[in-house]
């Protein structure tokens, strides 16, 4: 279902809202194909759109890694498949775990999908919550949902679209973040206690801006660190992706049909392992990106050599402000279980990572 918040042509932002359905627990869908089935070529008459996920496990690509696949299905298909390999469904996840999960009751462990590998899938593969594209030339745009169905039961998911012509930045401020003085760790930014939500809110209520956009973005100086957004869940951040940043291949070795003791000890080993025992991640990678073996195996290498760095590339997170819903006021917009989250891999002399917000203006 398309719901149009704002009948106005080119001459204003619209913003437009989408329910899917997904039909199940993989599955990609064209929104753009879905909104001009109900709202002709509206996209059309602007330059840019801004997609936006409200869920953790469901989200887009960025236009530049989608264009490497010519925007084609079957090769996005063929791009998750070899993540499922690497985060197999049902490997020993501690999110999965709800006998650990002390923070739900009962009826809701009952309840809870038990989706680590589809998490894990979300943060590794570089999906991300907002993407912005350029909407010339035409061409499809996915919703990429990696956990559609629960149980059986299809979920319910929400997109918001909003396309718009020019921005302008309009604010900017640096945050200081408290860390540990651990290596791996990561640090939940919406925490009330770091103040950084409230403070976006504070820039947006200034700018006095109707639709806009978010940055939070590490500086060129911040180092062995990246940023995500995700559910902050203690088993999923603290033991869950530490594990795999420590080790990509822990999920995928427990699931593996040909185990090898002791796989990540020799570099070529370690090569070998995901050439042969995780034969779906070497052959669909290259399927859908057209790499050549050699490249995937130095990439392989690569991996193993500096899990977190490969793993964790994103230095910038994106968030929808929207006056919808919030009394002409525009408010940073995240989905209920949304977080932004700062990961670190190595400590940070000053027990302090430095943030930038940017605040842009899209009319």
């Amino acid at each position: 279902m398309v719901k149009m918040l704002s009948g106005r042509m080119s001459s204003a932002p619209n913003e437009i809202r989408l329910a899917l359905s997904p039909s199940r627990r993989f599955e990609a869908i064209d929104v753009n194909e879905k909104i001009a089935a109900e709202a002709g070529d509206i996209l059309q008459r602007y330059r840019r759109t801004l997609y936006c996920s409200l869920h953790t496990t469901a989200g887009y690509l960025d236009q530049s890694l989608s264009a490497r696949m010519h925007h084609q299905h079957g090769r996005l298909a063929k791009f998750f498949d070899a993540f499922h390999s690497v985060f197999p469904q049902d490997a020993e996840y501690r999110h999965d775990q709800m006998e650990l999960r002390s923070e739900l009751t009962e009826e809701q462990k009952e309840v809870e999908p038990r989706n680590g590998d589809s998490h894990l899938t979300f943060i590794g593969s570089g999906m991300r919550n907002c993407v912005t594209y350029r909407n010339q030339p035409p061409a499809p745009v996915f919703f990429i949902d990696l956990d559609g169905t629960n149980a059986g039961t299809c979920r319910e998911r929400r997109t918001t679209i909003l396309a718009y012509d020019d921005e302008e930045v309009v604010a900017r401020d640096t945050l200081t973040v408290p860390v540990s003085p651990h290596p791996l760790d990561s640090v939940n930014l919406a925490d009330p206690k770091l103040g950084l939500i409230e403070r976006v809110n504070d820039l947006l209520a200034r700018a006095g801006l109707e639709k806009g956009r978010v940055d939070i973005s590490l500086p060129p100086a911040e180092r062995n660190v990246g940023l995500t957004v995700n559910e902050y869940e203690t088993m999923l951040m603290r033991h869950d992706l530490v594990e795999v940043l420590q080790d990509p291949l822990k999920f995928a070795a427990q699931r593996g049909r040909h185990m090898i003791d002791d796989p990540l000890a020799i570099p070529s080993k370690t090569i070998n392992y995901a050439k042969y025992d995780v034969p779906r991640l070497l052959n669909s990678l290259l399927d859908a990106l057209h790499w050549e073996q050699s490249v995937l195996e130095r990439l392989v290498a690569k991996v193993m050599a500096v899990p977190a760095q490969r793993l964790l590339r994103s230095r910038r997170v994106t968030f929808l402000a929207s006056d919808e819903n919030s009394g002409g006021r525009a408010r940073m917009v995240r989905g209920t279980y949304q977080s932004p989250i700062l990961v670190q891999w190595r400590p940070s002399d000053s027990r302090s990572r430095s943030l930038d917000v940017t605040v842009v203006r899209l009319r």
